[in-house]
């Protein structure tokens, strides 16, 4: 009987033990390589570390200057990455996270580092699920599985007009991989504001054998009234004008009902789960920010949507036209999306990663 891989470790398997060698990567270790961390004799800490020397703290964190992408992490498998951590300065919508699974020219990861965690809105809220963590002042966690055969390839491109500071960690474990492991994919986009009547897409053009895992999205309402009627889609190995899957509304499928709305305050009501979530409602503040805001993930950890060769996701903002009729009324909001999904390689071209100005909170 084969002993345990160690790769995904959870609290049923987590008093099994494994070959799997841990590794980490961080400012102080980039290569990740045993007995080497901690070694940096030049870096962002050399100036308050000078009396201390070596093994002190010399380099917590890098710059990345406008226009440059830094490379996290580059390791040879097969292994897998079981944690990233890390804090970045403002605007974490100029920063692209993209991430290479076994020397695929194509990233399977690329997405701004803000909504990559479930932080579209460049604000600060805090959030507690099984895939992702932030925690305070803007610790970024996350822990989906992501194994890997040859090689991981990590980037952050800063896309801004500023320099970022960036610290972070990857850990990870080298190991055998199973043959049925598939590789984490995520993909961004952003709509603002969505044509009248037209569906949005949060996915489309995978193609491979697979499960979607997940959903983020960061949505600005630009009416004033109630927009979450509108249905989740799932269409599926093949499926043409209707779905396999179509739910019943928007807070439905992030798993909430009748508006968010907590029954003794009418107010929406904020509230985190380990699969689902409404854990960030921006309201407006009587000035300039006049518009409501909210962030939302749904995490399909016990219930993947499978397909054996394409997927195409979609959702309809939808809300209520005035009067007595009851009538719906197709909405031009503010939506931007993240969905996370495992796939067989390879990795089907993505569309161009929207532009910095078009990527904007607004």
């Amino acid at each position: 009987m084969p002993g345990f891989d160690g790769l995904a470790v959870d609290m049923g398997n987590l008093h099994r033990l494994s070959s799997a060698q841990t590794r980490s990567v961080t400012p102080e270790n980039p290569t990740g390589e045993k007995g080497r961390g901690g070694m940096a004799t030049e870096g962002t800490g050399a100036g308050p570390a000078r009396d201390l020397g070596q093994g002190w703290k010399v380099s917590p964190w890098i710059p990345i200057q406008p226009g440059e992408t830094a490379t996290l992490m580059d390791v040879e498998g097969p292994g897998a990455v079981q944690h990233i951590w890390m804090t970045l300065t403002a605007r974490w919508r100029s920063c692209i996270l993209r991430i290479y699974w076994d020397d695929q020219e194509q990233p399977s990861v690329e997405c701004p580092a803000g909504d990559f965690f479930a932080m579209g809105w460049e604000t600060f809220a805090p959030l507690s699920s099984l895939a992702v963590c932030v925690n305070p002042g803007s610790a970024f966690n996350c822990y989906w599985p992501m194994p890997f055969r040859r090689r991981c390839r990590i980037t952050l491109e800063n896309r801004g007009q500023r320099p970022k500071l960036l610290f972070y960690q990857v850990d990870y474990v080298l190991g055998e991989v199973p043959e049925d492991a598939a590789y984490l994919h995520a993909q961004f986009r952003r709509v603002n504001p969505t044509p009248y009547a037209e569906p949005y897409t949060i996915l489309d053009g995978v193609r491979g054998r697979g499960h979607y895992a997940g959903t983020y999205m960061a949505w600005g309402s630009n009416s004033s009234g109630w927009w979450g009627e509108g249905e989740v889609k799932f269409f599926l190995d093949g499926d043409d004008a209707f779905p396999t899957l179509c739910g019943t509304g928007t807070e439905d499928y992030f798993c909430g009902s009748y508006d968010f709305e907590n029954q003794e305050t009418h107010q929406y009501q904020e509230f985190c789960t380990p699969y689902a979530g409404l854990h960030q409602v921006l309201r407006p503040d009587g000035l300039s920010r006049s518009q409501q805001r909210f962030g939302m993930y749904r995490w399909h950890i016990p219930d993947p949507v499978r397909f054996e060769s394409d997927l195409r996701v979609t959702v309809q903002a939808l809300g209520w036209r005035a009067g007595a009729d009851r009538r719906y009324l197709p909405l031009r909001d503010d939506l931007a999306s993240t969905a996370f999904w495992y796939q067989t390689l390879p990795t089907a071209p993505f569309p161009e990663h929207p532009d910095p100005d078009a990527c904007e909170v607004i």
